[in-house]
């Protein structure tokens, strides 16, 4: 029996756009905004990994006090790490604490416009500030996202048209972007606004714009042009004088485009398109994309492709019972089907699948097998239940000895993401999700792509075999002409390494070596490589959850693994959220936070069975404290707290036990006090 395989780990080119914030009140009802009056972005981008500020200020033109509710849409790829603001002449910073976002009270309903401007999982913050009529107040987000590629192009792009939900002009709007790039820059410029100020020399380019008192009606654009000749792996690693874990020192990220040793060829296919017609596909422009995306699709097939189209909703209806071959008056009869698509009906994927995957029983596996899967909606009939039905397909799969690559495509805001990453996951590939008007560009973009492999199934590895380890993600993507792979992990001791990437294309075997030397210190320019990390390992440990039972023991031990790494590098994860504020500065914008506890120790160290694990507080702050301790794997293995009731030393002991009550292991292991806005770590060791 051979295995299905789902190949859709490939990132494609989604221009989903961030946007200025907007802030409402949170204290009634029905929705009230308070007035943008001024927006900044400073944009950091190393190697096309960008570090995003976003500064906004805001003003109360109510008649009342405002309880301000913050509402920021990231874009694709995007963390974010930091959220602070400014009210009453002072800095707050929000912390980072274990529990989803969900703030109660507010508007009891949004209107179309509101949501369609922040999307479907924007960041959400309360402010514990209230803005009394005319007051002010500044937030300042920050982020990090892996940039969009294709083919040397690079884009950024900030959303900054803010019509659609205020109409009144800005005092200030400015953009600032300071790139630096290892590849050289042959090109950058400002698709936008080609009033802005830029230079470029190849190693280092900068764009600057500035405009006052005028209407914040346009997007951001920036594109530039990386050398078509210089392919390969360019690396950035860190060697952090601490860290709060006990996994190395060291934090790398590779970004990898190999150069193809043949000229590109063009791969056969045997190719089926499914496609949702359901009710809701009839609404914003969706089921016309789709029908523009087969059009395109069958109009580029190539000699020797085998292709079909399955449509669904309630029922499903094939174009043919078996691929047919492409010929001209089969590709008349394809574009009269497509053509002929409505929308109506509900949403039955079981029956979908039923229909699709035992026409590739037959498939050769020197062809492409290729499904591409675009729905919008959640399964309304047939198998409706998410476990159940990622259940039956991999069943179904089972019984058809055929290698296909899926493709899953979710449409909108209604998707259901669980599922078409569950089927992806099983299976070694990755969903794409979609905003309602990307379809069209996205779908034909990569139907280009799957025509030039340069490495399918990749493999990583790297000499010598111990020199990096915790590498995400752990399956690699497939690499594609013009595409390119981010890969991120940690090291223990700097040294000169070989990376070799390996697998296969058109059936031969590939492999591509890279030798460098990994950092011996710690490079204040790469200060952003430890959330990368972070936020693709926690990538991977979702994929992982939403694998199981959320009420299995396996699974609450992962979200708390999840819950410990988004806190302990600061990145927010669907189980975390910005809340509360501390205050961290008087007068200026540019101080940093005040320590809050020192001297964290723990004796006796090496200890058995107990020790006792001391701290002092040196501010005034009643609160409690957090103390999390990890095994070697980083694993969350015990949470103890303390109420603290102000400055002075504090304690509490740990029996050797984990969260279970089961005796601990003999090892070393490491503990983190999270108070306030400091978190400090240590380490200690079990001795039997």
């Amino acid at each position: 029996m051979r295995r299905f395989v789902l190949f859709s780990a490939l990132t494609f080119v989604c221009l989903s756009l961030s946007a200025a914030g907007v802030v409402i009140n949170s204290g009634i009802n029905y929705l009230q905004y308070a007035i943008l009056t001024r927006c900044s972005y400073d944009v950091n981008v190393e190697n096309q990994i960008a570090v995003v500020t976003v500064t906004e200020t805001f003003r109360n033109n109510q008649l009342s006090n405002m309880a301000p509710r913050y509402f920021y849409p990231l874009p694709d790829g995007a963390s974010a790490t930091q959220l602070r603001w400014f009210a009453a002449g002072m800095w707050f910073s929000a912390i980072i604490s274990p529990n989803p976002q969900n703030p109660p009270g507010g508007p009891s309903t949004f209107p179309t416009s509101f949501l369609n401007y922040v999307g479907p999982f924007p960041i959400i913050f309360d402010f514990i500030t209230v803005l009394a009529p005319t007051d002010t107040m500044t937030v300042e987000l920050t982020y990090v996202q892996l940039l969009p590629y294709s083919s040397g192009n690079v884009d950024l792009v900030l959303r900054n048209n803010t019509l659609p939900l205020q109409s009144s002009s800005l005092q200030s709007q400015a953009l600032d972007v300071h790139l630096v790039s290892d590849r050289l820059i042959t090109g950058f410029q400002m698709l936008s606004h080609p009033s802005a100020n830029v230079d470029n020399n190849g190693e280092v380019a900068n764009a600057h714009y500035l405009s006052y008192n005028s209407y914040a009606n346009l997007d951001y654009h920036l594109r530039y042009t990386l050398s078509s000749t210089q392919l390969g792996l360019w690396a950035m690693s860190t060697y952090l004088d601490s860290v709060p874990d006990l996994m190395g020192r060291g934090f790398f990220t590779f970004i990898v485009e190999p150069d193809p040793t043949n000229t590109t060829q063009v791969i056969d296919k045997v190719f089926t398109l499914i496609i949702d017609r359901s009710g809701s596909m009839g609404f914003e422009n969706k089921i016309t994309q789709a029908k523009n995306a087969a059009t395109y699709i069958v109009n580029n097939l190539n000699e020797g492709d085998l292709f079909n189209i399955v449509i669904f909703n309630a029922y499903v209806q094939p174009l043919w019972t078996t691929h047919q071959p492409r010929t001209p008056a089969n590709i008349s009869s394809a574009l009269n089907f497509i053509n002929s698509i409505t929308a109506t009906g509900n949403t039955n994927i079981q029956a979908a699948f039923d229909v699709s995957v035992p026409q590739f029983v037959n498939a050769s596996d020197s062809t492409a097998n290729i499904i591409i899967f675009l729905t919008d909606g959640q399964p309304t009939s047939g198998i409706t239940n998410t476990q159940q039905l990622v259940n039956y397909v991999d069943n179904l799969i089972n019984i058809n000895e055929a290698d296909i690559y899926l493709f899953n495509f979710g449409i909108g805001s209604d998707v259901n993401h669980q599922l078409l990453t569950l089927l992806a996951d099983h299976n070694n590939g990755v969903a794409t999700f979609l905003g309602n008007s990307e379809l069209y560009a996205t779908i034909t973009d990569f139907y280009n792509l799957i025509r030039n492999p340069v490495i399918l199934n990749p493999v990583f590895s790297v000499n010598p075999i111990a020199a990096v380890h915790d590498v995400y993600p752990s399956d690699l993507p497939n690499l594609y002409l013009g595409k390119q792979m981010i890969v991120s992990g940690r090291y223990d001791f700097p040294q000169p390494v070989t990376i070799n990437f390996s697998g296969n294309a058109y059936n031969q075997p590939v492999n591509y070596q890279y030798p460098l030397t990994l950092s011996e210190t710690d490079s204040p320019q790469y200060q952003f490589l430890p959330k990368i990390w972070a936020k693709q390992y926690i990538e991977t440990l979702l994929i992982q959850y939403y694998s199981l039972d959320p009420n299995s023991f396996q699974a609450i031990e992962l979200k708390q693994t999840i819950i410990s790494v988004s806190i302990m590098w600061g990145i927010i994860t669907p189980f975390t959220s910005f809340t509360g504020g501390t205050d961290i500065e008087d007068d200026t914008e540019n101080s940093t936070p005040p320590v809050e506890i020192v001297n964290l120790t723990n004796y006796p160290n090496p200890f058995n069975p107990t020790t006792t694990i001391s701290f002092e507080v040196v501010k005034d702050i009643k609160a409690p404290a957090i103390i999390k301790i990890y095994n070697t794997k980083g694993q969350l293995i015990r949470i103890l707290a303390i109420n603290v009731k102000g400055k002075g030393k504090y304690q509490v002991v740990w029996d050797g036990r984990d969260k279970d009550g089961k005796i601990a292991t003999s090892g070393v292991y490491f503990y983190t006090l999270s108070f306030g806005n400091t978190v400090l770590s240590n380490k200690m060791t079990l001795l039997k």
